[in-house]
């Protein structure tokens, strides 16, 4: 196991490529290790010392991953930021973490180009791709550990899908674990191809593709942004490992079905899903299109972040998380009568704690390396882990707990519903069931209403269906679920087709 995040790909060879950009620019691992520390000796005469935070303003390039293992390797805090974010969310993180310094991958995204340029940010490097740099506060530095399991090599800020965002703080030794589990777990090799389309801002690309790939060796083919036939092309180009989210697979089947495609993918032989609900009609098509297994995971932030996961020698017909991963221990804290309860975590990749939040921090960290998942889920005898949905986002309607992703996997097998969302709305003493939903054809939400009445229960069925254009998104596809009854309160206010369904 690598001591140090910074020397993550040390093993690899030198001429064999690490990185095939966004331009097709190809740089071999002896490129991105000389970048990297040509990068921190930049970074130093910048004034970057052990404990600075520095932003990474940033879409998936080779300057961004010289620019992660540059800063660490200088015992400072890297915070990876989703340059399509707003200046007010930028100018925030930023003063929440005492950034001392904000670097910008221009190259890449014109939206971080547009951001260096109005806070008149200066060349720093271009040996992998342009990388621009603009001074921020003059803050004191944190204190610098000794040991790779307590120092700090990077601050994610977690997207906020229920919550307002929180600085989750991973150590080097987090984020190796995680990054050798998850390349043994896929089985990758200097010979494969991965495909980062996923935002290296988020942990799922960040941790478990972009550093998972670096410590296998293999080759990261970076796409700074998803479009489906980018991806489409990718794969036909030989991209032999696709992790991505459940939305990008049913937005890749809606662009071959729009345009009537074959998908070619000569190499392909691993794709996995994870970041938000699987429902098993997109695994059944997802499958069917592609050849292979769609994997199923639950990795959490906090948790560097893999916490289960389906293998792919044992593939699985539900949309289960499959079992803990490598030196995970789960447990199910206060389970109902159906075993349901929230996910207790202890695991070599549970953070140091939430950045300038020890409250939240000992709300989550009941105690050094477990942590609290806020998730509901079951496990069966032979540990596979069945989740259930958020707890915080638990309904109880007329006395009975409903949990969306149950009534979302059922809205989504109609033919005509592409994507759903359900979450629940105090009213009058209790909680209507509210459900979002993406349709096609012109379904009505009467029809859809009268659809589900044979298939749930009384209880379960919402009292209101909105049809919906475009969900409220996190970059990596989520839908931000908090957003939900703000942003269409105007068809929440008027709509009636699915009103007074039963309690029971």
């Amino acid at each position: 196991m690598s001591a140090w995040l910074h020397t993550i790909a040390d093993a690899a060879p030198a001429g064999h490529p690490a990185v095939v950009d966004h331009d097709g620019a190809i740089y071999s691992y002896d490129d991105l290790r000389g970048g990297a520390a040509a990068l921190a000796e930049r970074l130093q005469d910048r004034g970057v010392r052990p404990g600075d935070r520095v932003m990474l303003v940033c879409e998936n390039c080779a300057a961004f991953a010289a620019a992660v293992l540059a800063v660490v390797r200088l015992g400072a805090w890297v915070l990876p930021v989703n340059a399509r974010h707003s200046a007010g969310k930028i100018a925030a993180l930023a003063a929440h973490s005492g950034a001392r310094l904000t670097l910008f991958t221009p190259g890449a995204s014109p939206e971080a180009a547009a951001h260096a340029a109005r806070l008149d940010a200066a060349q720093l490097a271009d040996d992998l791709g342009p990388l621009v740099a603009t001074a921020c506060a003059d803050t004191a530095p944190e204190p610098v550990a000794d040991t790779p399991q307590n120092r700090i090599a990077a601050v994610l800020y977690t997207t906020g899908t229920t919550s307002a965002p929180k600085g989750v703080m991973l150590t080097h030794a987090n984020l190796i674990w995680n990054a050798e589990t998850s390349a043994r777990l896929r089985g990758m090799a200097p010979d494969d191809t991965v495909l980062g389309v996923l935002p290296g801002s988020h942990i799922f690309g960040f941790s478990s593709t972009m550093l998972a790939a670096l410590c296998a060796g293999s080759t990261l083919r970076f796409l700074p942004r998803f479009a489906p036939e980018t991806v489409v092309r990718a794969l036909a180009e030989g991209a032999s490992v696709l992790p991505a989210v459940p939305q990008m697979y049913a937005r890749i089947l809606s662009h071959l079905d729009r345009t009537g495609a074959a998908l070619q993918a000569p190499r392909l032989r691993y794709i996995s899903a994870g970041g938000a609900p699987l429902d098993p009609d997109l695994k059944a098509r997802t499958e069917a299109v592609f050849g292979l297994t769609l994997n199923n995971g639950y990795g959490i932030t906090e948790c560097a972040p893999g916490v289960a996961a389906t293998r792919p020698a044992e593939p699985r017909g539900d949309v289960s998380v499959g079992t803990a991963m490598e030196d995970v221990t789960l447990t199910v804290d206060a389970p109902d009568a159906e075993g349901v309860g929230e996910i207790l975590i202890r695991s070599p990749g549970v953070m140091a704690g939430y950045y300038r939040d020890p409250q939240a921090t000992a709300a989550a960290l009941p105690e050094s390396g477990l942590f609290r998942s806020g998730d509901l889920g079951r496990i069966d005898p032979d540990g596979t882990v069945h989740l259930l949905g958020r707890k915080k986002e638990l309904i109880i309607r007329s006395g009975f707990n409903v949990h969306p992703p149950e009534i979302e996997a059922m809205l989504t097998r109609h033919p005509d519903v592409l994507q759903a969302a359900v979450v629940g709305r105090h009213r009058d003493g209790n909680e209507d069931i509210l459900a979002f939903v993406m349709v096609r054809g012109g379904l009505t939400e009467a029809a859809l209403s009268d659809w589900l009445a044979p298939r749930l229960v009384g209880y379960k069925r919402p009292q209101r269906i909105v049809v919906v254009d475009a969900f409220p998104t996190a970059p990596t596809g989520k839908i931000l679920k908090h957003k939900l009854t703000r942003q269409f309160a105007d068809a929440l206010g008027s709509h009636t087709a699915a009103e007074g369904s039963p309690a029971v």
